[in-house]
This record gives C-alpha cells, sequence and structure tokens, in this order.
C-alpha cells in the first residue's frame, strides 16, 4: 500500500474510514484483527464496553501497535473466519467492533447487526 494513501485514508474520521473499511474488505474478503502471543483476540474498553478491532490491512494495524498494543500479532481473518467464528465470539461477549481505529485513537464504533448490514449491502455490488 502506497504510505499516501496511508497518510490520507488514517486522516479521514471514523465514519469515512468505515465506508472505506466496509469497500476494502468486500473486495478482499480480509479482515485484519490483534491477538496475543497465546492468539487470544486482543479487545479494548471504551465507557465500561468491550471494543474488538477491525481493520482492511496490515499496514493501518501497525499504526495501532503503540500504547501498550506493540507486542501483539496481526492475525488475518477471511469471510469463513468472520462468519464462523468471530461473529459468535462478538455475540456471545456482548462486544462492539472498534472498526479501523488510528494510533491510540477509537474508530467506529459499531454493532454486529449494523456491521454485517452495511459488508451484506457492499458485497451486493459484487454479485
Amino acid at each position: 500500500m502506497h504510505t499516501k494513501e496511508i497518510e490520507a485514508v488514517s486522516s479521514l474520521q471514523p465514519f469515512e474510514r468505515y465506508k472505506y473499511f466496509i469497500k476494502k474488505i468486500a473486495d478482499s474478503e480480509l479482515v485484519y484483527t490483534l491477538v496475543d502471543t497465546n492468539n487470544r483476540y486482543i479487545t479494548s474498553t471504551v465507557d465500561n464496553q468491550e471494543l474488538f478491532p477491525m481493520w482492511s490491512s496490515k499496514e493501518f494495524v501497525n499504526l495501532c501497535k503503540t500504547s501498550g498494543w506493540e507486542s501483539f500479532l496481526i492475525k488475518e481473518l477471511n469471510f469463513d473466519d468472520l462468519e464462523n467464528e468471530i461473529f459468535d465470539i462478538i455475540a456471545n461477549s456482548n462486544y462492539l467492533i472498534n472498526v479501523f481505529p488510528v494510533y491510540d485513537r477509537t474508530g467506529f464504533v459499531v454493532n454486529l447487526d449494523e456491521f454485517a448490514n452495511d459488508l451484506k449491502e457492499e458485497l451486493e455490488n459484487y454479485s
């Protein structure tokens, strides 16, 4: 990914990054998140709510490997992983999704139903 694209997208407001994220993952069918050395998914907490972070590329994940997240590992997920594992984790744990945080700032926070609907709508453009 070109440095100018990383800088431009990173400077967008959270909702604009969310729209970018949805389009990118619909195209690539890949999502990235962070795990610890035991392969456990990483969450953050804002206002007593657990947030599950997701990004559209490794380059954007690397921007967030600060403020205590330096030692975490990037994990690539395909759509089967999302449907068969991640969505269940999010639903069962009552997590919200933190889409595209940048550096140490929270991204666009969305619930699972909204996320799934937005992704489904975007994927219909690929049919």
